[in-house]
């Protein structure tokens, strides 16, 4: 099925942003593992193996925020958009140290069992009808499977394969995978320290992933201009003609809660699907250039008058029909089939 698909196409971005995750990754354990000892002040001693497995379990707590944070900031600023493009592949990344954080865990703790060390993994607490002493393994189990499964559906083969809204719902495990993370963290290394600094830093972290979920939610509830009452036909006024720039976009949201697009190109207008075929990315915030508006996210590209990739992608969002009344623009909030090609309308001089 995937003889046509090249499992990474490498470019120089792609190795640029992949040398400072691993540079980053491997800043924070060399902090963690040789400036930190003294600062999380342990009740208890800790030998080395432990030491390694809490280091890159926080490492894995820190590389889901960033992840999570880079969503909301780009929606919040343009200017990180260059960090969500290849998200993915710290996404992989995180996966791989979440997974070695595991090998330390399990050929530690569960290396001397007289049973299976698996067996002993998932059998040797089960306390889950108390607080105290809860087996917090089970959420970092959970948490592990989903960065997998993340992982390992990462590529857009899969995405095609699965198509974009399934792949989309599978993907939502990374929010599980984040909540799973903070309940391992939160009843279990939480509890083996006398100085709190790292639980304020956990603490804190977790609190900004939030932050920015909700004011990125804020601003995207006032992004698209309000819509007034429908005529006598069912179409939807957008706003006035001369309030859209040449080349660029107004978005509104429709009755339905779908949000459309209105592009002006040489005068003229046409009106398409906010949302990118490929991840949702919000093409009214691209630019045309030769009738092409370029999805700010991954970089995907669609005619605006018919919502069709350029030969040889064949990826389509459905199109709307407008016209244009005294000034102002109105559509018809019943979207086209994607790819149906809707002749531009002029804007009146």
């Amino acid at each position: 099925m995937s003889v046509k698909y090249i499992p990474v196409q490498w470019n120089r971005n792609k190795w640029i942003y992949d040398g400072f995750m691993l540079a980053g990754v491997v800043g924070f354990l060399t902090v963690f593992l040789y400036l930190s000892p003294e600062l999380l002040s342990h009740k208890r001693p800790i030998n080395p193996q432990v030491h390694n497995a809490r280091a890159f379990g926080a490492c894995t707590f820190m590389m889901l925020s960033i992840i999570l944070a880079i969503g909301p900031l780009a929606r919040l600023d343009r200017r990180f958009l260059p960090l969500l493009y290849n998200r993915r592949h710290f996404g992989v990344m995180t996966a791989a140290v979440a997974l070695t954080h595991f090998g330390y865990i399990l050929n530690w703790y569960f290396a001397f069992s007289s049973s299976n060390k698996y067996e002993a993994l998932l059998f040797a607490n089960t306390s889950y009808t108390q607080a105290s002493g809860f087996p917090f393994e089970a959420f970092g189990l959970l948490a592990l499977m989903c960065l997998l499964i993340l992982a390992a559906t990462s590529h857009d083969f899969w995405l095609k394969f699965l198509t974009a809204p399934v792949w989309k719902r599978i993907h939502y495990l990374i929010y599980v995978a984040y909540a799973s993370v903070v309940a391992h963290v939160s009843l279990g290394i939480l509890q083996d320290q006398k100085n709190q600094l790292f639980t304020w830093i956990f603490i804190i972290t977790a609190l900004v992933v939030a932050g920015l979920h909700l004011a990125a939610f804020l601003h995207e509830r006032r992004a698209g201009d309000p819509v007034g009452n429908p005529d006598e036909q069912g179409w939807i006024a957008i706003c006035e003609a001369e309030d859209i720039p040449e080349a660029r976009a107004r978005i509104a949201v429709l009755p339905d809660g779908d949000r459309v697009a209105v592009f002006r190109m040489e005068n003229k207008l046409s009106a398409i699907s906010n949302a990118c075929a490929h991840q949702n990315g919000p093409l009214g915030e691209g630019k045309i250039i030769r009738c092409l508006v370029t999805c700010p996210w991954h970089g995907f590209q669609y005619d605006v008058r018919s919502g069709r990739s350029p030969a040889p992608f064949t990826e389509t969002i459905p199109t709307y029909r407008l016209t244009v009344r005294d000034g102002t623009v109105w559509v018809d909030p019943a979207a086209n089939p994607p790819g149906t090609y809707v002749e531009p309308v002029e804007v009146p001089a």
